[in-house]
């Protein structure tokens, strides 16, 4: 791996920090850092708090080392990392967590966490991700209401279902950042519906992170975004135009089928350069 460093430089709002062929380091906040892997493994969040750092997601197993390149820019190293936690249960977000065993909590919420814990490999999409059969153990079981203090960052767990029953959203109310995984994407794009997800869920969760009071938008694929009230206002209009569609919705997820259908449904909706 080349870890020669360009310049840092901006693009909006956001500076990027560190930027190699494999991932990229962006500065979405003071302490706050947007690690984005070039390849299928979905975005990982650096927050350093003042009592407190933890890791938001952290890819596919594959990226584990490019992971620790990009917190080594900033002087952390996994010994300094109290908590791993986990957005919901499929591996393209915490395929590497098994590096973090033993070293920290592991946390995620009930659902992910029941799903990860009996390696439930239909929901966790181990075969979409060839990922290794390594368990990956659950130290806590979050739910809707608990708070994640880390000092300077104040992080409530918010459950919030679609994309499949077991996702998650961390708010800061006072920094407005929003930590929103697979459910809500730069643009409006929407993550898909996959096993045990709902249309009818996803839209209920983005009518509640609408009445948020967000300012960042820090998701699980894609670039940081500075107007999450517009990106959440156009993923509600596709959810209803994806759920008026059930015909192709029910074909979508039929347990035979596989995901393509879906995700054809959703990238014709989406019709955006996540770039």
């Amino acid at each position: 791996m080349n870890d020669e460093l360009p310049k840092a430089k901006r693009s909006g709002p956001f500076k990027t920090l560190f930027d190699n062929e494999a991932s990229t380091l962006i500065q979405a906040a003071p302490d706050v850092y947007q690690i984005r892997f070039k390849n299928r493994a979905a975005n990982a969040y650096l927050v350093v708090g003042s009592r407190r750092t933890i890791l938001i997601d952290v890819g596919l197993s594959s990226n584990y080392q490019h992971l620790l390149a990009c917190m080594n820019h900033v002087g952390v190293t996994p010994d300094k990392i109290d908590m791993v936690v986990l957005s919901h249960e499929h591996l393209d977000h915490i395929g590497a967590a098994y590096h973090f065993a033993g070293r920290c909590y592991i946390a995620a919420h009930r659902l992910a966490a029941n799903k990860i814990m009996l390696r439930d490999d239909f929901s966790m999409l181990r075969k979409m991700f060839n990922e290794p059969n390594v368990p990956i153990d659950v130290d806590l079981w979050l739910e809707e209401g608990n708070l994640i203090d880390l000092g300077s960052f104040r992080l409530n767990v918010m459950h919030t279902p679609g994309h499949t029953s077991a996702c998650i959203t961390l708010f800061d109310q006072d920094k407005g950042l929003l930590f929103a995984a697979d459910t809500l994407m730069p643009g409006g794009v929407m993550g898909g519906v996959f096993g045990s997800g709902s249309i009818a869920d996803y839209i209920q969760s983005l009518e509640r992170i609408k009445g948020l009071n967000s300012k960042i938008l820090l998701s699980g694929h894609g670039r940081l975004s500075d107007t999450p009230q517009e990106d959440v206002r156009t993923a509600i209009q596709r959810s209803h135009g994806l759920l008026s569609d059930t015909a192709q919705l029910f074909d979508a997820l039929d347990a035979r089928s596989n995901f393509e259908p879906i995700m054809q449904s959703v990238r014709d909706l989406n019709k955006l350069d996540d770039s």
